[in-house]
């Protein structure tokens, strides 16, 4: 099972602004470039509504490839809020955390993997289970 390293984003974690482009960037056909600059952007407003419920972790494992989620990639977890199916979580079972899409089916839960490699991970009702937390954002080095 993939792992994750878990820490707290915190009121007293650093805050700074890094300078920031007002425009929006083209994926498609290039615009010409309008210089919109504001001041900067502070990544812990931008990124975390509740900091007190919000977590970073750094993926492990290649399970969730296919979602977009790569070994390095940081995630950015909202305990404060409520799982639905389909999200992206970082749960506990059985004395592991994984981060998975939740699958809510008529036959129970389950831990969906984004990698075909991996299989689909039923929650036993004697499992020790708990939605740890939603993801919200993921951070990557390209």
């Amino acid at each position: 099972m993939d792992e994750i390293k878990i820490s707290q984003i915190t009121p007293e974690s650093k805050s700074f602004g890094l300078q920031f482009f007002e425009g929006r960037v083209q994926a498609g056909f290039p615009s010409p470039a309008q210089g919109e600059y504001a001041d900067s952007i502070d990544l812990n407003r931008a990124l975390i509504t509740n900091p007190a419920a919000t977590f970073c972790a750094r993926v492990i494992g290649n399970s969730m490839v296919d979602a977009g989620i790569n070994e390095g990639d940081l995630l950015i977890i909202d305990r404060s809020l409520t799982p639905h199916d389909g999200n992206i979580a970082v749960c506990f079972i059985d004395g592991d955390f994984t981060v998975k899409k939740l699958s809510v089916k008529p036959d129970g839960v389950y831990l969906t993997p984004a990698n075909a490699d991996y299989p689909e991970l039923p929650v036993r009702e004697d499992s020790n289970f708990q939605v740890w937390g939603v993801v919200s954002h993921i951070i990557k080095k390209v």
